[in-house]
């Protein structure tokens, strides 16, 4: 007879949710036969469960997907935890995960034996809670991209940032959130990231003027100016928050 998912079990199920992109839930994926190992369950129920996680999609139901009928309570609950606090819940949800994996996560938050544990967070906590959150956001929008650049479409890896729409230093609750992100190459990310792009209500690239002026070269005009208007490619879920980006446009972008 079937076990029942823990709450632990459904933290992991909802990092691994995020980290893989929609197209790859299945039974097949290579991460996620290790995570069911892991778990001790058929790569089958995981891949059921991170499917009925897509059943509370917003994003996934805009675009006419659906998940798996018969997700439980706890689903709903596990993902409207995520929803709510994205910073803390990834953060653990990370740490979890790095245990299921590696069991790294105990030992680098162990201090050493010679040293007396401080009264409060220690430095490394501080580093390692930051690593976490950098690495969930980073893998949960690129994977809803689909490791592609919304923009140039570009599809390697090593050139693609996961770029905050509200900066990092500006909101602290939403450093975590995916829809607080864009999967953008680097020469977009910098531009975004020093307001000299954004992009309108209808997520259409639009120029600032600092890179309009003095005859731009011929890089310049073929990757911005050519560029503005062209709407951004979205991703499969985590969509962009209107309310970032209207902020961006307000705050950051230099007409």
């Amino acid at each position: 007879m079937p076990r029942n998912w823990t709450e632990h079990e459904l933290l992991i199920a909802m990092n691994l949710y995020c980290k893989l992109p929609f197209g790859k839930l299945n039974h097949q994926n290579k991460l996620l036969v290790q995570v069911a190992e892991k778990l001790d369950r058929t790569p089958s129920s995981v891949s059921m469960k991170l499917c009925n996680y897509a059943s509370f999609d917003p994003a996934l139901q805009a675009r006419g997907i659906k998940g798996l009928r018969g997700a439980s309570q706890a689903d709903k609950q596990m993902w409207e935890a995520f929803t709510a606090n994205w910073n803390h819940m990834s953060e653990q949800s990370e740490s979890a995960y790095e245990a299921l994996m590696t069991g790294a996560a105990e030992q680098e938050t162990s201090p050493p034996p010679e040293t007396v544990p401080p009264t409060g967070p220690s430095e490394v906590e501080r580093t390692v809670k930051t690593r976490r959150l950098q690495t969930f956001f980073r893998n949960a929008v690129l994977a809803s991209y689909e490791f592609r650049c919304a923009v140039s479409g570009v599809a390697v890896p090593e050139l693609l940032t996961a770029s905050h729409i509200i900066p990092w230093s500006d909101d602290e609750s939403r450093r975590a959130d995916p829809t607080n992100g864009l999967c953008l190459n680097a020469l977009y990310d910098r531009a975004f990231d020093r307001g000299l792009i954004t992009f309108d209500e209808d997520f259409r690239m639009v120029v600032s003027t600092a890179l309009k002026k003095d005859r731009p070269p011929e890089f310049q005009q073929i990757n911005f100016l050519d560029r503005e208007g062209g709407k951004l490619i979205l991703p499969h879920r985590f969509a962009p928050d209107a309310v970032a980006l209207q902020q961006h446009r307000e705050r950051i972008f230099l007409a």
